[in-house]
């Protein structure tokens, strides 16, 4: 055996054990590493956050933008080349130094806009922020998931990307090939796909409503609840081998690293 001497993994060991408490009951030293854990979190992307956008997206742009207002073309070419800009913001090559500086500013007076709700008799100037921020993010945020939530899955409902090539998922191929050679690997590509279609239209099957579950439909739902099983069991015993994955990870960690044990 030869424990690590460094500091730094003997903090991380420690807070593992401290969580690693809770298997017991709930006790001051999972909620020590739990508030730790959480302030550690929210002082790093605080961080992140003030660089990534207040500085970079607001403080030197604006900076900039004020420099090619104030200069002349060939002093502000001197400035961005002492400075060692090798490209300027797009939004500052696209507008001219005063239209940049009023769309810079919009955000800053919108995002200040929100700190008014900690001012009972304002607050209600917060909402125009609040609704900018939930039609621009519902803006970017509706195509993005139809293209992915729907058009891609319906896409993938019958066709397979296969590089360059598009394999449609029924196709009398798959069974030629498994005739002329079965086997299992050929059994499963010539199953799959139309096993795959039928577990989607069963599955829908079974969300809709309209109907009384009888008769052809409501066999349907009965297949489509098989479906439903198989993907949840499937979906959670993917969780449950991450979650011990990472279990795996922490016991090694603990051993190798922390007491080194030899391996």
């Amino acid at each position: 055996m030869n424990i690590s001497l460094d500091i730094w993994i003997w903090v991380a060991a420690i807070f593992t054990l401290f969580v690693y408490t809770f298997l017991y009951k709930d006790n001051p030293f999972y909620k020590l590493a739990e508030h730790v854990m959480v302030g550690l979190g929210a002082g790093y992307y605080t961080a992140v956050l003030y660089h990534n956008v207040i500085v970079e997206d607001f403080l030197v742009p604006f900076g900039v933008t004020l420099n090619k207002l104030a200069l002349t073309p060939a002093e502000f070419q001197a400035y961005a080349d002492t400075q060692g800009m090798t490209s300027l913001p797009p939004i500052l090559e696209d507008f001219t130094p005063v239209v940049a500086l009023v769309l810079l500013l919009i955000p800053v007076i919108l995002g200040l806009l929100l700190f008014t709700r900690f001012i009972p008799k304002i607050s209600w100037i917060s909402r125009y922020s609040l609704a900018f921020i939930l039609g621009a993010n519902s803006g970017i945020a509706i195509p993005n998931a139809l293209q992915a939530r729907v058009i891609s899955q319906l896409r993938g409902t019958f066709v397979q990307d296969h590089g360059a090539l598009v394999v449609p998922l029924f196709s009398i191929d798959s069974w030629r090939d498994f005739f002329a050679a079965p086997g299992i690997s050929t059994f499963f590509d010539a199953i799959s796909g139309p096993l795959f279609i039928v577990g989607t239209l069963c599955t829908l099957a079974y969300f809709f409503f309209s109907l009384e579950h009888k008769g052809v439909l409501g066999g349907a739902a009965r297949v489509g609840i098989w479906f439903l099983m198989i993907g949840f069991g499937a979906s959670f015993g993917y969780t449950v081998m991450a979650r011990v994955s990472l279990l795996i990870g922490r016991v090694h960690f603990l051993l190798f690293d922390w007491l080194g044990l030899p391996k």
